[in-house]
């Protein structure tokens, strides 16, 4: 009854958030939003959006990472010519499967960025080593682990809260496993904790039309839909980005309406909006690399997906700019991922910016919007699915909840 009020509410045009500002941007007084504005007195966990000065952060790992099976939910997040790798490696150690040299880069990058971090003044935690090789089953399914290398898709952290996404992967069912150590500390010193309801019944959250055409080969996929559907809550906390009192989402592969849904209900009592963005995207899965803040007053935009609510976004106050090509060779591997992981940075504070090394088209965009960029080599841990910003979990940014859009310029109320 839920999923079907919620469609019946959306409706089935793709654009539908654009043809009513009562969707796209929701009136505080509709989402109960007259609450106090939280003040940080001790809480371990304190961090409203993407650019408030960095304290803490959870970096995660490539050891145990395991390469998944090329199920319907990997086929439909990959390139058609990444599937025989997949076909082929399933189950076993990305160590094992990608040239020795290549992964011996991915952990050398990947500490060398924790150690940039801590001379930058940051307290980095690390997850706990889990054997992501072991094979699990239950409700239906079987499969083993994948890795606990981006701590960004698994949590999402809202103000003192920490929120563990549902993971619409069946490989990454059990990954917060790595993480529930420090997630149990944090509690134990004041922060909250939220489990949303994993997915119980993949039978019929994964679309079995959709799941047809990917095995008859269909190399176009985006004109075959969504490989979930709305049977019951899914999403990752990586399509979701925050700015204090709206946080700005998409429906992707691995997040649906229904889990859009669910995180608005759970964030309506501090008045913060949750409007959902529309791109142009055959393969949508996170929004790093898609739509990104850079600071309060500019957005970043992917130009070969760009966002479909734009104006609206400009006519609240903000300017939103195209990011540069990524400057990429041709030859670099992408077992996860894309090119466009350029876009996918961390934020220091508003003023500085962790960038790919190679990237000086971006390092150039940066410092025209009075950024500094802080180049640093992660080129080669981007070939397993994600940049700086995928790596991370921002826990603590020096900052309170703050409303950055005037809504009212734009036409709504």
């Amino acid at each position: 009854m839920l999923v079907r009020n919620l469609l019946a509410k959306l409706g089935s045009s793709r654009n539908h958030l654009l043809s009513s500002s009562q969707i796209f941007h929701r009136k505080f007084s509709d989402t109960g939003g007259n609450s106090k504005t939280p003040v940080n007195s001790s809480s371990p966990v304190w961090s409203w959006n993407e650019w408030d000065p960095l304290e803490e952060i959870i970096v995660g790992t490539p050891e145990g990472a395991v390469v998944p099976r090329p199920l319907p939910e990997v086929k439909m997040c990959t390139p058609m010519d990444t599937w025989e790798f997949y076909e082929k490696n399933a189950g076993r150690y990305w160590a094992d499967c990608i040239p020795k040299e290549h992964w011996e880069k991915v952990v050398k990058e990947v500490e060398e960025y924790v150690r940039v971090l801590q001379m930058e003044g940051v307290k980095v935690l690390r997850p706990s080593k889990v054997d992501h090789s072991s094979t699990f089953k239950l409700l239906g399914f079987e499969s083993q682990g994948f890795y606990a290398a981006m701590p960004r898709d698994f949590l999402l952290v809202i103000g003192n809260e920490l929120i563990e996404a549902t993971m619409t992967w069946r490989s990454r069912y059990f990954e917060y496993l790595a993480y529930r150590p420090l997630i149990l500390e944090y509690w134990k010193q004041g922060a909250k904790w939220t489990v949303a309801p994993k997915p119980t019944d993949f039978d019929a959250i994964i679309n079995k039309e959709v799941t047809k055409k990917l095995d008859s080969g269909v190399s176009d996929k985006s004109n075959i839909g969504f490989i979930t559907t709305e049977s019951e809550p899914c999403f990752d906390a990586a399509d979701f980005t925050r700015a204090g009192r709206d946080i700005f989402c998409q429906r992707s592969q691995v997040t649906n309406l229904a889990g859009i849904e669910w995180v608005r209900r759970h964030v309506e009592p501090l008045g913060i909006r949750v409007h959902q963005l529309t791109f142009t995207d055959p393969r949508p899965m996170h929004i790093d690399a898609t739509f990104v803040f850079a600071k309060p007053g500019i957005a970043i935009q992917n130009p070969d997906r760009p966002c479909d609510q734009t104006e609206l976004i400009k006519a609240a106050g903000w300017d939103v700019i195209d990011a540069p090509t990524p400057n990429v060779p041709k030859s670099h591997p992408y077992w996860l991922g894309s090119p466009w992981l350029s876009m996918n940075v961390l934020m220091l504070d508003p003023e500085r910016v962790l960038v790919e090394k190679g990237e000086t088209a971006i390092h150039e965009m940066y410092r025209r919007i009075g950024i500094t960029p802080i180049p640093v080599a992660l080129r080669h841990a981007n070939s397993i699915g994600g940049s700086f910003h995928c790596w991370t979990s921002d826990i603590k940014r020096r900052g309170n909840l703050e409303s950055y859009f005037d809504w009212s310029k734009a036409g709504c109320p």
